[in-house]
């Protein structure tokens, strides 16, 4: 997905280092008041910035994502800061008059004394509290950045920053709040500094991206590889236009991917069964020249995602869980206000669908959960008049040894658009939301613990921070709650946050990386102590598909969903993860579709070493790693 600082950088690269003044205007009062924090003194802050910036530029071909731009130039200013604190043990006091602003020396000598015995009155204090509250303190009221802009910053949760800055603010007298935009008003950074910087740049030499003359930038760096590929077989024929027959097996369609660390617009021809070449015929035979590999194995396509057998009811907002190697497809939307009580078994092995006996209260936004073989609908929402959509409690028992089902205890706090799950024989339902008067939107944070053997639930603690459309995974007994919706939180209502639960200690914890794309309403299946988030609403129906490891708290994205949907569910059996239903949009409805992802074919179809001659697999591993 392209980005805002994406474009930009992307602009850099292609020779135009004006666009970096972009980027500067967005981060320097962050930057600038990171450093002042670290070096307290401002005339090395504002050097220390400008270093900063020019060190990005730089190095900017080193950045791999670029829309982590600003976690980068962080992790930037904290080294130069390290460099500055090295420096200043090796040098004299530099306290000359050639170094005060002009206004100080003019300034009457009471005045100046007053300045200055204000700005020492407000470090004191700033200084006095603990390290990470000083930064976001400095972060909030002198960089100008909101709790959002700091999380990302740092590579934290919103909620955690809001809770420094409260925490904060609560250590300081209500008159030193109000001193401090007072005593740092003076000390920003001077009109003209971007202008500086850009001034800067342009006598810095990168390199700028490879084009090819004559094609669109899109496609210059995928027909460079293709005419790479080419050139190592002279005996490989060009397609052109003309010798594509109207008949052709040929399928192909263009989209976004990555060739390295460069988003652009390539051929996808994952169809295809034939390319022209002496190597090849016109049966379908594959060509045997290992270059062409390629060519037939673009990203998204890399073996990884097999079509199954459709769901007979399409629809969306469903839930699914895996019983002795089958999937139970239970409840969802199936249109405008109307939802189903449908259950349906899919068998992975034979690729076959089954009616079994309906669920007693049709839902959508519903969360399922396996124990001892029974699985437990909890939750979900019903619609009793236009736009009344109502929350339920509502716990029933499906047994798919006799098809039967039977009703459970309420859960305590109605809600919809929950995530439940299993540890040690007891499920886990977590936050979810709720109409309150008047159809107001309520978020609980709740987290309530049922036990199936004695039928009864138990409140633990809430969720850190309250979120709908949620969904999560287990790994080694702890539960991790990743993104969601609210929109009560400052910002953007799309939740990146990913929190850890322990049930043993009944206690959460914020883990440093956040999902890195923004969406929710996905699937979550946990395989081989990873957790993969797959689908899901951003503006639009997503195919981006995202793994999280809990071992690393780090992020990978592998190949997208061959369909693009939201509101969709996933199971997993025998390894393998099964995306079932969602919603297509306007022109595709509620989807029925069901793609089995294999994680350990993940790509083995595209990796070019084995596959393409020993110089041309090391030119791309060699180019990947820069």
């Amino acid at each position: 997905m392209r980005t805002e600082d994406g474009c930009i950088i992307q602009d850099c690269l292609n020779g135009k280092p004006e666009a970096f003044g972009m980027l500067v205007d967005k981060y320097k009062e962050g930057i600038y008041a990171f450093v002042y924090a670290q070096l307290r003194d401002f005339r090395d802050a504002q050097d220390v910035t400008q270093e900063v910036f020019l060190q990005a530029y730089r190095d900017l071909r080193s950045l791999k994502k670029w829309e982590s731009f600003c976690f980068w130039i962080y992790r930037i200013a904290h080294r130069c800061c390290a460099q500055c604190f090295r420096t200043r043990s090796k040098r004299v006091d530099r306290e000359f008059i050639d170094d005060q602003a002009p206004n100080l020396i003019d300034a009457p000598s009471l005045e100046s004394y007053r300045v200055n015995k204000l700005n020492e009155s407000v470090r004191e204090t700033l200084y006095s509290l603990p390290k990470a509250y000083q930064e976001v303190l400095f972060l909030h009221y002198f960089g100008g950045m909101t709790s959002r802009d700091i999380a990302e910053a740092f590579g934290i949760s919103p909620m955690a920053v809001l809770k420094r800055l409260s925490r904060a603010r609560a250590q300081l007298k209500k008159e030193m709040v109000a001193m401090m935009d007072t005593a740092f008003h003076e000390q920003r950074l001077r009109t003209g500094f971007t202008f500086r910087i850009v001034e800067s740049v342009k006598r810095i030499k990168i390199n700028p991206m490879p084009r090819i003359a004559g094609l669109p930038w899109g496609l210059s760096l995928a027909a460079g590889v293709i005419i790479t590929v080419l050139s190592l077989n002279p005996h490989l024929s060009i397609l052109s236009k003309m010798e594509i027959p109207a008949s052709s097996a040929l399928s192909a369609e263009t989209r976004v991917a990555r060739i390295g660390e460069f988003p652009v617009d390539i051929l996808r021809t994952s169809e295809t069964t034939v390319i022209s070449g002496e190597n090849g015929n016109d049966r379908g035979q594959a060509p045997q020249n290992p270059q062409n590999a390629l060519l037939l194995a673009p990203k998204g396509q890399d073996g990884a995602w097999a079509t199954k057998d459709n769901m007979p009811t399409a629809r969306s907002n469903l839930s699914t869980s895996a019983v002795d190697g089958k999937i139970y497809a239970i409840g969802g939307g199936i249109g405008a206000g109307q939802v189903t009580s449908k259950v349906e078994e899919y068998d992975p092995k034979t690729d076959t669908w089954k009616e079994k006996v309906e669920m007693p209260t049709a839902r959508e936004y519903l969360s399922t959960s396996v124990v001892d073989g029974k699985i437990y609908a909890i939750g979900g929402s019903i619609w009793v008049g236009f736009g009344d959509q109502r929350s339920l409690t509502t716990v029933e028992e499906y047994d798919p040894a006799t098809d039967t089902w039977a009703e459970k205890a309420d859960m305590p706090t109605a809600r919809h658009g929950i995530f439940s799950c299993v540890v040690n024989g007891k499920i886990y339902a977590i936050g979810g939301m709720s109409s309150g008067p008047n159809n107001q939107l309520l978020y609980p944070a709740a987290v309530e613990e049922y036990d199936p053997a004695i039928d009864t639930w138990t409140e633990k603690e809430d969720m850190p921070l309250a979120r709908a459309f949620i969904d999560g995974g287990v790994v080694n007994g702890k539960i991790y709650a990743i993104g969601g919706w609210n929109t009560k939180v400052d910002g953007s209502s799309y939740i990146r946050v990913v929190e850890k639960y322990d049930p043993a200690a009944d206690a959460w914890t914020t883990m440093n990386s956040e999902l890195p794309s923004t969406r929710y309403s996905y699937a979550i299946s946990a395989v081989n102590g990873s957790i993969y988030v797959l689908g899901g609403w951003a503006g639009s129906q997503l195919s981006a598909v995202e793994v999280y490891k809990p071992a690393t708290d780090s992020w990978a994205e592998i190949a997208d969903i061959p369909t693009r949907r939201a509101g969709l569910s996933a199971s997993q059996v025998d390894g393998k993860i099964y995306v079932i239903g969602g919603y297509r949009g306007q022109d595709g409805g509620y989807s029925p579709d069901v793609e089995e992802l294999n994680p350990e074919a993940i790509g083995k179809n595209v990796e070019p070493t084995g596959k393409l001659p020993t110089t041309w697999g090391e030119t791309k591993l060699a180019a990947g790693s820069r």
